[in-house]
């Protein structure tokens, strides 16, 4: 019955891995993981909404700043990593 279990537990764990490769860009002759190019955009897109925020005056307006422009940064990061590399 320990077996059976430890079966079940293994498969359960390991359901998600595939033999695809990882979405990956090709730059400066080399790869670099998908992720990265959505972090990097995900960061200048919060950015610009904190300058537009500043330009409007919502920024001083805002309770927990740093945990709302983290937040904005990771949904650009996901919304880009969607709609760019989702298969």
């Amino acid at each position: 019955m320990p077996h059976i279990a430890t079966s079940l537990l293994i498969a359960i764990v390991l359901a998600g891995c595939t033999n695809s490769n990882a979405p990956s860009i090709a730059a400066f002759g080399s790869y670099f993981p998908s992720w990265l190019l959505c972090a990097a955009v995900g960061i200048m897109g919060a950015i610009l909404v904190r300058l537009g925020f500043i330009h409007l005056g919502l920024d001083d307006a805002l309770p927990l700043r740093l945990f709302v422009y983290v937040c904005v940064a990771i949904i650009i990061a996901i919304a880009t990593s969607l709609l760019f590399f989702a298969t």
